[in-house]
């Protein structure tokens, strides 16, 4: 999967950004000193980068033009700077993409992923499929083969499962869970993860596939 390097000097953002990412098997790198930008792009040497307009030492715009003289790899401006001419010095700087804060993470994933098609050819590893006891998810488009009819889930559903049958054979919490589906659990009533669980389940079970998911009372969840 990409390296995507994220340049954020607010904590809060850039680690928000980097565990959604990192839900959906994006390996991260956050920059955290911004003297030295460049050099960790000649380091870490990204397949893209999410760059804030607004950073300590020199902006955005900056490092977006030092990396272009070296570089063609893809970025995304995030920033609360929404004004058209940002937008137009930031394309004009030769950024490919800009997203002003507040976005839904969902939405900067997409682009992520479009834009690395874009610039690669190639889907990431979305276009792979997971296959365990009978069962085939395919990353690319959220649905699942079970014994040749195929499922369409929803977007919770296709992370539980994703996350179930990665690590299948292991039992996996109820918190550990919540946090793979919501950014922050703790304004997420526990009853929506069952919620979810049983509508996965059902599903499964009426492809012909009985007792897929397990629960394990007092510790979570498993795939044998």
């Amino acid at each position: 999967m990409a390296k995507i390097m994220i340049v954020e000097d607010e904590a809060v953002i850039g680690q928000l950004i980097m565990e959604e990412l990192e839900k959906w098997q994006f390996d991260t790198f956050g920059t955290t000193d911004f003297h030295q930008v460049l050099l960790d792009f000649k380091t870490e040497e990204p397949q893209l980068i999410l760059l804030d307009i607004n950073l300590p030492v020199f902006d955005g715009y900056y490092w977006c033009q030092k990396i272009r003289e070296i570089s063609k790899v893809p970025i995304i401006f995030i920033s609360s700077r929404n004004t058209n001419m940002d937008m137009i010095m930031a394309m004009n700087m030769g950024a490919d993409d800009f997203i002003t804060k507040p976005f839904e993470l969902d939405v900067l994933v997409a682009k992520i992923n479009a834009l690395l098609r874009r610039s690669y050819n190639y889907v990431e590893n979305n276009s792979e499929t997971i296959s365990h006891n009978g069962l085939v998810l395919n990353v690319d488009n959220g649905s699942v083969d079970v014994n040749g009819e195929v499922i369409d889930l929803s977007k919770n559903e296709y992370r539980l499962l994703y996350i179930l049958m990665k690590n299948h054979g292991k039992i996996l919490s109820r918190e550990k869970l919540l946090r793979a589906l919501w950014d922050d659990e703790r304004f997420v009533d526990d009853n929506t993860l069952t919620v979810n669980i049983n509508r996965l389940r059902r599903k499964i079970e009426q492809a012909g596939v009985k007792g897929y998911i397990e629960t394990k009372v007092g510790q979570g969840y498993i795939i044998p």
